[in-house]
């Protein structure tokens, strides 16, 4: 569904340590929604009329716009969150159905942002989590901040991530008072205009924090989260898995093993941060 040249790479790879090779015993037919979901539907449909033998999704917007035209043919996601919550399948162990795959994130991870947010600026007392209300995921996700949020002495607003001139000015407002931080969470439309909201976080001298490493090559602050290739390294063994005869249903969802800690000094520098030696220490990745 998502014709991007490090996804297909990665995919593509991984088929071919499986035995794989595109022109002798497998076909592969790409398309790239673009964020667009209308795109992502009329891609679903065509790609459904091929009658592939499986299909890898990128994302919960390609998962989804999948299952809405098929409930039968295997499809394998990755880099989806909550697929039980959004009905992609019955049970993490016994998904039950024709979709299977790895999840993008878990929502503990929602606490570590905040932890870490305290750490590299220790004066931050109220945050703003950048959400999408209106999936389970973006509901998830802010839960898991709020159960650490007394802890560190943090105060939170939620913004909702659905139009770009409804955040710019939330953000706009919520920089109006001092000691303000910013929480980015994983979400299709954060992704997808990540260089509009690391320009505002940084216009408004916003210290935040990102879930994913490019946020922070784009120029943000800090990002941890899983190794999102990784994902598709790993889903190309399920697709391997079902080429060779097994079913989605009895193939579990997994969650991420790999996670990255990227930090970015020249943003720190600009924002007048000193990074701790020891959270410097733990990164994976140092931007300078």
């Amino acid at each position: 569904m998502r014709k991007d040249r490090r996804v297909s790479r990665h995919s593509c790879r991984g088929l071919q340590e499986a035995g794989w090779s595109v022109g002798r015993n497998v076909r592969i037919d790409l398309r790239w929604g673009a964020g667009d979901t209308e795109l992502f539907r009329r891609y679903a449909t065509e790609l459904v009329a091929l009658a592939p033998e499986v299909v890898l999704a990128a994302g919960a917007v390609a998962t989804q716009s999948l299952l809405s035209v098929s409930r039968s043919m295997p499809i394998v996601f990755a880099n989806a969150g909550d697929p039980v919550g959004t009905g992609f399948v019955a049970s993490m162990a016994r998904p039950g159905g024709n979709t299977t795959g790895f999840m993008s994130f878990e929502f503990g991870m929602g606490g570590k942002w905040l932890e870490l947010l305290k750490e590299i600026a220790p004066g931050v007392t109220r945050v703003a989590v950048l959400r999408d209300s209106t999936v389970p995921t973006g509901i998830g996700q802010f839960g898991a901040i709020q159960s650490v949020a007394p802890s560190v002495g943090v105060e939170l607003r939620p913004v909702d991530a659905r139009d770009l001139g409804e955040i710019e000015r939330a953000i706009t407002a919520f920089a109006g008072a001092p000691n303000g931080g910013l929480i980015v969470t994983q979400s299709g439309f954060t992704i997808l205009h990540r260089k509009l909201i690391i320009t505002l976080a940084a216009q408004h001298r916003l210290p935040a924090i990102y879930a994913y490493s490019s946020h922070v090559a784009d120029g943000g602050l800090i990002s941890y989260g899983p190794d999102s290739m990784d994902a598709y390294r790993r889903a190309a063994g399920y697709v391997d898995r079902i080429l060779r005869g097994e079913k989605p249903a009895d193939l579990p969802v997994q969650a991420p093993t790999k996670y990255e800690l990227a930090i970015n000094l020249k943003t720190a520098k600009a924002l007048g941060i000193t990074v701790p030696p020891t959270l410097l220490a733990r990164a994976d990745e140092v931007i300078e």
